[in-house]
């Protein structure tokens, strides 16, 4: 194993996960919003799904999307079309409150939510590209898969928490939910920010 190549792709990740994105505003909105107990499915979600995602692709599935380079233009403008509708929401989102616990569609996204999500993540699908073939080297096949795997769940679940617990510790300061509708108006105004280099590719 190259030990240089591993800190580099090490430095990639952290980079990677920690820098603004669309999972980590939506985890700073929801920490905020739901608070940190009830944004754990999402975490879970977001890191399964993604280190799912790494070792899917390392082990063959980018082929296809290699073979058939339409399924990656329907998965970009999906992605696309999924995020202006969570930024929606996240822009109408508001504290929940007794009587709106109950209501249908109240709440944080769900661990299955948050997994699908990352197929249609662009920056996601970013950083299993860079993930795959810049760092594919860092050991034989298949260890260099499990190895990314297995660095893409530690980081991104440490990532996440950050996130998360940024959102959350700022509910005591935001109490008001007029303070709390322009947070996630702002939040939702920076993941459609983050659709530039979508278009930018177009």
């Amino acid at each position: 194993m190259s030990s240089s190549l591993l800190f580099a792709f090490v430095v990639f990740a952290v980079v990677m996960f920690f820098t603004p994105g669309p999972n980590n505003i939506m985890l700073l909105s929801s920490g905020l919003t739901y608070g940190f107990r009830r944004t754990v499915p999402h975490i879970a979600g977001i890191t399964v799904g993604f280190a799912f995602m790494v070792g899917a692709v390392g082990v063959g599935l980018g082929a296809v999307f290699i073979a058939y380079p339409v399924l990656q233009t329907i998965l970009k403008y999906g992605g696309v079309a999924y995020l202006i509708y969570l930024a929606a929401v996240i822009a109408m989102a508001e504290p929940p409150s007794a009587d709106k616990d109950d209501k249908p569609g109240r709440g944080p996204m769900t661990f299955w939510g948050a997994a699908m999500f990352q197929w249609i993540n662009a920056k996601g699908w970013v950083m299993v590209i860079g993930t795959i073939t810049a760092y594919a080297a860092i050991a034989a096949f298949p260890w260099n898969i499990a190895i990314q795997v297995g660095l893409s769940l530690v980081l991104g679940t440490v990532s996440c928490i950050v996130w998360a617990l940024f959102g959350t510790a700022l509910r005591p300061i935001l109490t008001s939910p007029r303070a709390i509708r322009v947070f996630n108006v702002v939040m939702a105004i920076l993941l459609l920010a983050s659709l530039y280099p979508v278009f930018m590719d177009a």
